[in-house]
């Protein structure tokens, strides 16, 4: 999983309760077998403070957002579609 400059930036900036969930998130995201979680109810096998989605309706195939402990905290990320290896690439990391 990659992170633009300022995603790791904010990262780093945030509280040991926001990084801990958004690593955790990380390893269900790396790990999953479609990091876009398509179809209904696609997510309902992620943490219950977990939900993902796409960030516009208008392009599911886009940024995606992973909604942390109720919506304190997010990373958005994309997925970069490699043959050999596929990366996810965290764009923002929030935490409030």
């Amino acid at each position: 999983m990659g992170w633009t400059k300022q995603a790791q930036h904010d990262f780093q900036s945030m509280p040991a309760e926001g990084s801990d969930l958004v690593m955790s998130a990380r390893a269900e995201l790396v790990t999953a077998e479609d990091p876009y979680f398509r179809g209904i109810e696609a997510d309902a096998s992620l943490p219950h403070w977990m939900t993902v989605r796409p960030l516009s309706s208008t392009s599911p195939g886009g940024l995606h957002i992973v909604d942390l402990a109720g919506g304190r905290g997010w990373p958005i990320y994309a997925f970069m579609r490699r043959h050999a290896d596929p990366q996810i690439v965290v764009t923002e990391a929030f935490w409030a």
